[in-house]
Order: C-alpha cells, then sequence, then structure tokens
C-alpha cells in the first residue's frame, strides 16, 4: 500500500512542473516588440496581451486593439501561423492587472482610461466588472470576445466606439 503512494506521490510530483508551467502566462521579456506596432510590450505592463501557440511560443502585444488586429490578419502580422494553432489568448484584467482568458473577457470601449496606443479595448474579467467600468468611466460600448469583428480595431484608432 505505501509502495503505491509513492508511485503515486511520485507522478504527481513529475506533473507538477507542467501543470504550473501552463497555469503560468509567458511573459515578454525586455526586446519583445508588439508584432503590430512595434512597441515594446514590457513597457506596459498592465496592457500585457498575447497569443500563445501549441509548440510553446508566444506573441505580445502592447494591448487588447492590437492583439485583435494581429488575430484578424495572421497572413499579415504571423505568416506560417494557423488560428488552429493557437493553445490561449489573454489579456490583463484592468481591475486585479492579473493574465485572464480573451475568450471569457469582456471589452469596454470609448471609457476615458487610454491605453498605450490611445483607445483601447480595456478588458475586465466579468460582466459585473465591465458593467462598473463602463459606468464609472463613462464607456461607450460593451462587447464579449466573440462580438468584436475586424473593423473595429480600426475603428477604435479614429475614436469610433460601437
Amino acid at each position: 500500500m505505501q509502495r503505491r503512494h509513492f508511485i503515486a506521490a511520485g507522478i504527481a510530483c513529475c506533473a507538477l512542473p507542467a501543470l504550473a508551467q501552463k497555469a503560468t502566462p509567458p511573459r515578454p521579456g525586455q526586446k519583445d516588440l508588439c508584432p503590430v506596432c512595434g512597441m515594446i510590450v514590457s513597457k506596459y505592463p498592465n496592457w500585457i496581451a498575447a497569443v500563445v501557440w501549441k509548440d510553446g511560443h508566444a506573441h505580445f502585444f502592447d494591448g487588447a486593439k492590437d492583439m485583435f488586429k494581429f488575430l484578424f490578419d495572421l497572413a499579415k502580422y504571423a505568416p506560417g501561423h494557423r488560428k488552429e494553432d493557437i493553445a490561449a489568448i489573454q489579456v490583463t484584467d484592468f481591475y486585479n492587472l492579473e493574465r485572464i482568458d480573451a475568450r471569457q473577457a469582456w471589452f469596454v470601449t470609448g471609457s476615458d482610461v487610454l491605453g498605450p496606443m490611445g483607445h483601447e479595448f480595456v478588458p475586465l474579467a466579468t460582466r459585473a466588472d465591465a458593467d462598473d467600468f463602463f459606468k464609472e468611466h463613462r464607456g461607450k460600448g460593451l462587447f464579449n470576445f466573440e462580438q468584436i469583428t475586424a473593423e473595429m480595431p480600426g475603428k477604435l484608432d479614429n475614436g469610433r466606439f460601437t
């Protein structure tokens, strides 16, 4: 019986590093550039977004707006990459500054909060947080991941929020 516990504990210990690695979001290096705008991403830790690929490498962005531009035009920004090879899409939650799953996030546009590149999709972890942020910061649009279209990032650049 003790031998089984020892073997199970050994297997669990071997699996823990892999689990911890998957749970820890990748971090940009000091010289990682946003593939869309060319800005150094690490200068804006409160706005970092990332697309993580199944092979483990990641592309980092200085905000969700550039991440969406990237996702809507992989052929331009990441030739040879396919949407099917994406393992995770992450954004930084405005309130707790932790990386969250972008596909589960809510995004507010047109608020009085600007990102590194001006008007931004401000990511929030829950609908309740998004509603509060929308009211407190005079938001103009509130969207989930699936509602964001290819035209919307460009509209944000031009100060149009819906």
